[in-house]
């Protein structure tokens, strides 16, 4: 029960029916990360549902041999993945823990039998894979049409949680907006003279989601859809 609770705060697991979310908590198992260890590496053969029960999982994809990217952070009762039925192949990036974490594993061979009982899982591992893709197409047309302020702005405003935490170092918001580190600490400390974030050590607190994607342009109905 524990576990389908943490799950139910995400928006995508939350919006299941009772009986699939029991079904696929049943189905999986759960496992504890330390900080820094991989659920699953790019190249991954081994498809399924990963759902982050405590923590944050960090979203990376190889950008040459000796140097990997920061796409993207999930925090709890978020979901990811994706299943062979539907085509595609291998993982497309690696998930590790940021810090501590707990997440449920549901591996791509349980699903079938799941939708065998459960007809609606099919239709939402579609909207799984179609909510992922949405937030990576809004990443990138972040990246692309704004300028640097204002992209840090509208990343920590969709990175939040309920608490309006932002569990990321200034180092993650220079790598996930594109910019060094000088020049995103520059911009992270002017967002907090204006009393919109406070930094901390390993963590980011937005006091107002709102007026940052309004500071971004967006408007604050315009978040990206999470999972």
């Amino acid at each position: 029960m524990e576990t389908i609770a943490a799950l139910a705060h995400g928006r995508w697991f939350g919006a299941l029916p009772l009986s699939l979310r029991a079904a696929l908590v049943a189905a999986g198992r759960e496992r504890r990360l330390d900080p820094g260890q991989w659920v699953y590496g790019e190249g991954d053969d081994e498809t399924g549902l990963v759902g982050v029960i405590h923590g944050v999982l960090r979203l990376e994809v190889s950008a040459g041999p000796a140097r990997d990217i920061l796409l993207g952070l999930i925090g709890e009762g978020q979901v990811i993945g994706q299943s062979r039925r539907f085509g595609g192949g291998a993982r497309i990036v690696t998930a590790r823990a940021q810090g501590a974490a707990r997440v449920l594993l549901i591996p791509d061979a349980a699903l079938p039998a799941i939708a065998a009982r459960e007809p609606d899982l099919w239709p939402a591992v579609v909207a799984l894979l179609y909510d992922q893709l949405a937030a990576a197409v809004h990443g990138a047309a972040l990246a692309l049409a704004l300028p640097p302020r204002a992209r840090i702005a509208a990343r920590l405003a969709e990175l939040a949680d309920a608490q309006g935490q932002v569990r990321v170092t200034q180092s993650d918001v220079a790598e996930l907006a594109g910019l060094s580190r000088k020049s995103a600490n520059g911009h992270l400390r002017a967002l907090a003279a204006l009393g919109l974030i406070t930094l901390g050590y390993g963590m980011i607190r937005v006091h107002d989601a709102g007026r940052l994607r309004a500071l971004a342009g967006l408007g604050p109905a315009s978040q990206a859809a999470g999972t």
